[in-house]
């Protein structure tokens, strides 16, 4: 009898009580954190990484040549300009000039941009900036751009060659990068000279 009022308090207590294990679903309701979702940015705010990688190269050469001459001969006077004698007189002048210059550039790099704003047709204008110190120097690079949503690869990151109107800015300030200015004095002579 006792084993028995014991199994119904026991049954009434399992029934009386809450809840606690709750199904749960294998996926994610707004799919962010599934498993198979896709994780390459795609709205404002969301993150991804801009790998740099731009060379140029300027290649310009110029020749330039001219040449002139000229004579002149005088007769000797005659009548009242008899004292006049016979004259000549020649001349030549040459100018050539050639030149060449040449200027190659490469920066290379990643940067991580942030999605700013997402227009009609998908695209994501990206802007970022990056900032490193060594020694009391700054480096910054700051990158904006328009990037294509298919151009973004698995891993989140987008070549720079496939960023349109991109603007890559290297920047410096500290006590190396103010070594590397003209003093005050220079720039001043520079302007009025």
């Amino acid at each position: 009898m006792c084993k028995k009022i014991f199994a119904i308090i026991l049954t009434a207590a399992f029934l009386a009580a809450p809840n606690f294990a709750g199904a749960k679903s294998l996926w994610v309701d707004n799919g962010s954190w599934g498993l198979f979702a896709d994780k390459k940015a795609r709205n404002v705010g969301d993150i991804l990484t801009i790998v740099i990688n731009e060379s140029t190269t300027q290649t310009a050469s110029k020749s330039r040549s001219n040449s002139k001459s000229g004579s002149t001969n005088l007769n000797a006077g005659t009548g009242i300009f008899h004292f006049l004698a016979a004259a000549a007189a020649s001349g030549s002048d040459e100018f050539t000039a050639e030149g060449s210059a040449t200027d190659t550039s490469r920066f290379s790099g990643r940067v991580s941009v942030t999605v700013v704003e997402v227009m009609p047709n998908d695209n994501m204008i990206v802007e970022g900036t990056q900032s490193i110190w060594q020694n009391r120097d700054e480096h910054k690079i700051t990158f904006r751009g328009i990037v294509r949503r298919d151009d973004v690869t698995m891993d989140n990151t987008v070549p720079s060659t496939k960023v349109a109107d991109a603007t890559v800015k290297f920047d410096g300030k500290g006590p190396l990068n103010a070594k590397q200015r003209q003093g005050i004095l220079t720039q001043i002579f520079n302007i009025l000279f």
